[in-house]
């Protein structure tokens, strides 16, 4: 593996569980110095103290993303420690899938989603625009998903979201071209982030699926009951299905280890044979 990634100077947001973590971790790994921000304070702590302990550098700084001035704080944190900011990666997010139907147990946290998905994203790429132009280059990622490719029932809201998480960050690589490099992630459906907790609706998840739902059902529970097809669970074979969460970080590590004249634009990742339509 190529060696652009070690030393740079790396803030992520959501930073204490998910694939922030996994994102940290990794980059920790290839000799990053890490900045690593989560609205919850344990939990950002025991991913700083995890680098820590296999001998990387990082700090770490409970922040909302939702707080314009929050993020600037984080943004003027990582420049104190380290004296630079090389890449912003705007993890942090939610993901309340219902049905409009659902709108009295599911409009306080669309609103909240509204917040976390876009507001927090702008947030992050404002706090470190300003100090990525005075050095001369920086590099933003922004974690979408394939939710942002076609409206569907069940995830009009969240699907909103994401898409304008694809509008911001395009919109700024015309602005910035040779200035800051943008790159847009899009992952499946993946189980074991815990984004899923968010669901208010279980049955919306049916616009990811479409024809597919029975079929998804029925792996998950007897993946549930400890009875996976291996063919669908194994990475080495094409019916792979479940996309392991690490195989997303990988894919953002891989990002970043590029020259600084190099941009993975607009990067889907998918298991093989995963059973979603979009």
């Amino acid at each position: 593996m190529s060696k652009y990634i070690q030393d740079k100077v790396i803030v992520v947001t959501g930073a204490g569980s998910g694939f922030g973590r996994l994102i940290s971790l990794k980059a920790a790994g290839l000799g990053a110095r890490l900045v690593c921000a989560d609205v919850n304070a344990e939990t950002v702590e025991a991913t700083v103290s995890a680098i820590r302990t296999s001998d990387g550098q990082a700090i770490g700084r409970p922040t909302d993303v939702t707080s314009a001035e929050e993020m600037a704080a984080l943004a003027q944190a990582a420049v104190d420690q380290f004296g630079r900011i090389d890449v912003m990666i705007n993890n942090a997010g939610v993901m309340p899938l219902a049905f409009y139907s659902d709108h009295v147990a599911a409009s306080r946290l669309w609103h909240r989603c509204i917040d976390i998905n876009i507001k927090g994203v702008l947030n992050g790429m404002v706090a470190v625009h300003d100090q990525m132009i005075a050095q001369g280059r920086g590099h933003i990622v922004n974690i979408s998903s394939i939710y942002a490719n076609f409206p569907v029932a069940g995830a009009g809201v969240y699907g909103a979201t994401k898409a304008a998480v694809n509008f911001l960050s395009e919109s700024l690589r015309v602005e910035s071209q040779g200035k800051i490099k943008v790159t847009i992630v899009k992952p499946t459906g993946v189980p074991g982030t815990g984004i899923g907790g968010g669901v208010v609706n279980p049955a919306a998840v049916v616009g990811v699926l479409g024809q597919n739902m029975g079929r998804f059902m029925a792996t998950a529970k007897a993946i549930a009951a400890g009875e996976p097809s291996q063919r669908e669970t194994d990475p080495e074979k094409i019916a792979y299905s479940p996309l392991s969460p690490d195989y997303i970080a990988e894919q953002v590590i891989h990002a970043i280890n590029q020259p600084w004249g190099v941009t993975l634009g607009d990067i889907t990742i998918r298991a093989a044979g995963d059973l979603f339509i979009l």
